[in-house]
Formats: structure tokens, C-alpha cells, sequence
């Protein structure tokens, strides 16, 4: 693999943003089970039909010939009320941005993101683009402008 070739990710590449999203969870120190963990399945039926709504939703992925789907970068916008510094109604995030191990240190997750912010730009009217970095991807999205939010993320997760 030498040059970097970025496309936009297909309906039928939810499978490889599953699996990729597993690589970056696992990486997050999170246990993610087998392949037949159960929440992969839920993913895969979550990418499958974000993919299909490319006005709100969009992956740019690498392919290596052999291998197929390699690294990726995923992003989405939805409502957010304007404030005095972001007029706009809209507000993306990014995230999933993974690669395979035999990939890594090549460039493939920045051009991911490269063209993923491309996206934010240019089709959609989202104000400002949020993340989760972790400590291995932080330098990258530095590079790229991000910069610290005043207000730390913070969550509750639900049980039912």
C-alpha cells in the first residue's frame, strides 16, 4: 500500500466499521467480547442504516487489496441550539476513527479525518465539530485545530 486512497464508506462496509470500532474499543481498554458479542450486532444494523442517510451521517474508509477495509473515520451531525459563538442549528462529532494493527504510523486514519472534516465543511452547515481523543489519537487532532473544550465530557449511563 503505497498511496493513500480515502472513499466514502458504503452501506455494505457497516461489517468493517463494526469490526474497526471493536479494534478501537479493545485499544480503549474496554472488554469487547467475541464476534458474537452481542453488540455487534445492534452496531452493524446502526451503521447499516446511518450509511443510508448520507445528509446526516458519513465514513471515509481505506481499503488495502488483500485485506479490504483497513482504517476509517466516522462522523455525524445533528440539532444543537446556536449560541453567542456557533450560530449555526447543527453540531457534528466525530468518532470510530480506527486502524487495523499492520496499518498503523502509514497516515491512513489522518486521511480518514482529512476527508471526514472535508464532509463537515462542505456538505453539511455544521458550526463546530466535537470529539472524544484518546491518548494515541490527541496529537493527530491537535494537528487538525482541536483544541480543549472549557467543559469536561461527562455521562451516566442508563440501565433498564
Amino acid at each position: 500500500m503505497t498511496e493513500i486512497e480515502v472513499r466514502r464508506a458504503k452501506p455494505d462496509d457497516a461489517a468493517a466499521l463494526v469490526h474497526l470500532r471493536g479494534l478501537m474499543l479493545e485499544a480503549m481498554g474496554m472488554d469487547v467480547g467475541g464476534e458474537d458479542a452481542p453488540w455487534r450486532e445492534v452496531a452493524l444494523r446502526f451503521f447499516t442504516e446511518q450509511l443510508a442517510a448520507p445528509e446526516r451521517f458519513a465514513a471515509f474508509v481505506v481499503d488495502d487489496p488483500a485485506v479490504g477495509v483497513v482504517a476509517n473515520a466516522v462522523g455525524h451531525v445533528n440539532p444543537h441550539p446556536p449560541s453567542p459563538t456557533d450560530l449555526s442549528a447543527l453540531r457534528g462529532t466525530l468518532y470510530n476513527v480506527s486502524t487495523e494493527h499492520g496499518f498503523r504510523r502509514r497516515g491512513l486514519a489522518r486521511a480518514c479525518v482529512v476527508a471526514l472534516l472535508d464532509w463537515f465543511r462542505d456538505e453539511t452547515d455544521a458550526g463546530q465539530i466535537e470529539l472524544h481523543a484518546t491518548q494515541d489519537g490527541d496529537q493527530l487532532y491537535r494537528s487538525l485545530g482541536f483544541v480543549d473544550s472549557h467543559y469536561p465530557s461527562q455521562r451516566l449511563l442508563i440501565t433498564r
